[in-house]
């Protein structure tokens, strides 16, 4: 199987210092083209280390068996059309872009919270920015919703949405209208069609099983759309073992496509579903399925926003926005050991976001880290974090991140 690769920005850029954001792409890495460098004169400073310019650069590497080559930071959306407005989720996709970020992240289920009236407001946005880019630089990344009772809203005609060939045709349809677009380059199954333990949910409920759509038949659809060039690949999303395994040897066997990335939470607060054995399965050299980590930051309480719930930044969080979301982080031992990793972070000379968006950056399974702002300021914090924080982390950062760990694994589910 084929192993996973990593391309820097660096080039011609030794004796010149410049600031974080002075690389600019002429030419996107999208597994289609290469990367060009251009610097802005009024970004010289002092002199520095090609070395250090390699290691702050942005990173690109292979997803899974696809060649598509994508950043290590993806760029998500969910808040277009809900906490954003579609003048600042432009300026969020320009910044992201013009910043080395490759490929964004949407769905057909956004902006969350879900709601009939909002629906598709997300890629709405998304497509009239992408009037003013060249399409074969922006990887567009979205998603087809799994099994819901509530959700029918996204169809013209169903009471409960499944993950058939009908629903993956209709969703694709009208992804495709939304954004504006003849393809998509990565489709992925939101979450599954048969029943999963999701969204804070930690134990598999061995009452709650149910029939589901065989994987040979949602494959059999994805790969007709892949035919018709309106799909260039697919992964699937809040995924397990057996999911992957499943899909990976249903395509084996049958001739279909194989998935080729999985997008599953990940971050110091919830690492065990992934770490336990999916990274075993994904490993380029078993199953060769690249990890796209959602929520990096906790749902934003890795940045200790809430630990002060009468605080700005809290008022404004989503957490507190919408009540009952992501609940997991805030009723739970979620909030002690958050400030445990802050008071580490304090101690190592590192921010909050540091620590966190660092620590992911760094894992060996990592392929890329999705990260929404809801403001160009936070996004440009975020992206300036992950790459001041040293790469890697020294080791003694993270033996006392696996100190916290013994004490408080996956404390979202306490």
């Amino acid at each position: 199987m084929a192993t996973s690769a990593t391309f820097t920005t660096t080039g011609i850029i030794s004796q010149l210092k410049l600031t974080r954001h002075s690389i600019q792409p002429l030419s996107n890495v999208t597994g289609r083209t290469s990367r060009k460098l251009v610097v802005r004169t009024s970004s010289l400073k002092t002199p520095i280390s090609a070395k250090q310019a390699e290691k702050n650069a942005m990173q690109y590497r292979k997803l899974g068996d696809s060649d598509l080559v994508i950043s290590e930071i993806t760029l998500g959306t969910m808040t277009f059309g809900e906490q954003n407005t579609e003048k600042e989720s432009h300026e969020i996709l320009s910044y992201a872009f013009e910043n080395g970020i490759n490929i964004l992240d949407s769905s057909e289920a956004y902006p969350i919270p879900m709601k009939k009236e909002t629906q598709g407001k997300t890629d709405l946005y998304i497509a009239s920015w992408l009037k003013s880019q060249p399409r074969d630089k922006v990887i567009i990344a979205t998603k087809v919703s799994g099994y819901s009772e509530q959700s029918s809203f996204l169809r013209d005609n169903a009471k409960v949405l499944r993950v058939d060939a009908a629903n993956i045709k209709e969703s694709v349809e009208k992804s495709l209208k939304r954004l504006n677009t003849d393809y998509i380059d990565l489709l992925q199954i939101h979450w599954p069609d048969r029943y999963v333990a999701l969204f804070g949910e930690y134990m598999y409920d061995y009452s709650k099983w149910r029939p589901s759509v065989p994987i040979v038949e949602q494959l059999r659809a994805f790969k007709e759309l892949i035919d018709e060039g309106k799909v260039r690949y697919i992964g699937v999303s809040n995924e397990t073992s057996y999911g992957v395994m499943e899909f990976v040897h249903a395509a084996e066997v049958e001739g279909l496509p194989k998935i080729v990335s999985i997008q599953n939470s990940y971050s110091l607060l919830v690492r065990c579903r992934f770490e336990v054995d999916l990274v075993e399965v994904c490993h380029p050299k078993n199953c060769n399925i690249g990890l796209l980590a959602y929520s990096p930051l906790g749902g934003g309480s890795l940045t200790g926003k809430y630990l002060d719930i009468n605080s700005e930044a809290a008022r404004k969080g989503r957490l507190n926005l919408f009540p009952g979301y992501m609940e997991r982080y805030n009723t739970s031992l979620a909030r002690e050991a958050t400030i445990k990793y802050i008071e580490m972070a304090k101690k190592h000379g590192l921010t909050p976001v540091q620590l966190a968006l660092g620590f992911v950056r760094d894992r060996p399974f990592m392929t890329s880290s999705i990260i929404g702002a809801t403001s160009v300021e936070q996004l440009k914090e975020d992206i300036d974090a992950f790459f001041t924080a040293e790469r890697p982390l020294p080791q003694e950062v993270m033996a006392d991140v696996e100190d916290i760990f013994k004490r408080y694994r996956d404390p979202t589910i306490f």
